[in-house]
């Protein structure tokens, strides 16, 4: 085993101590959330043990109409972002704990969409991977069609089926990280 003193790895020529890097990793969980966190909160109403106004943060999808229509977490609430400073008001109860999405990871949209509700007053989470990583990871996806709900992917999460005894039959495992 190396001595932490001797490691000569060029990715750690710069590194935060171990206080600097427990500020930031907790500063960063105080912004954001994943979607297996979200899931699991969601199963709380699914099954019955919470009603969605108990839930302590509405889900809040930040994409344009046309991305709504074609899918979107079930229950979430849909205000695009360019629409939040003028709509929030009439759609969140002020100070309402919230927790917003956009597509994906590439995309910037949920964070310029956190910045307008924490403008407002809101204590909002961004939901990291967004739309891409909920249909990754298996969860369901709810439209005008009805609930659909895609295989997860094996790169993202892991299938009941793929483990060693067949797993249980309800769907994907969320990150039990």
């Amino acid at each position: 085993m190396t001595d932490a003193a001797t490691v000569t790895s060029s990715l750690f020529e710069h590194v935060a101590s171990a206080n600097e890097a427990v500020r930031h990793f907790r500063g960063r969980l105080g912004f954001e959330t994943d979607v297996s966190d979200v899931w699991a909160e969601l199963q709380r109403v699914e099954s019955g043990e919470a009603d969605r106004d108990d839930l302590g943060f509405v889900l809040i999808d930040t994409r344009n109409d046309a991305s709504w229509a074609q899918g979107r977490v079930p229950g979430a609430t849909h205000l695009p972002t360019r629409r939040i400073r003028d709509e929030a008001a009439a759609t969140v109860a002020p100070g309402t704990p919230v927790v917003v999405y956009c597509w994906g990871p590439g995309c910037n949209g949920a964070t310029r969409a956190a910045l307008e509700f924490a403008s407002l007053g809101h204590p909002v989470k961004e939901m990291i991977g967004g739309f891409e990583y909920w249909v990754r990871e298996g969860f369901p996806v709810e439209s005008a069609s009805g609930r659909t709900q895609a295989v997860a992917d094996p790169l993202t999460n892991v299938s009941t089926a793929a483990l060693p005894d067949g797993g249980a039959p309800n769907g994907p495992i969320s990150c039990a990280c």
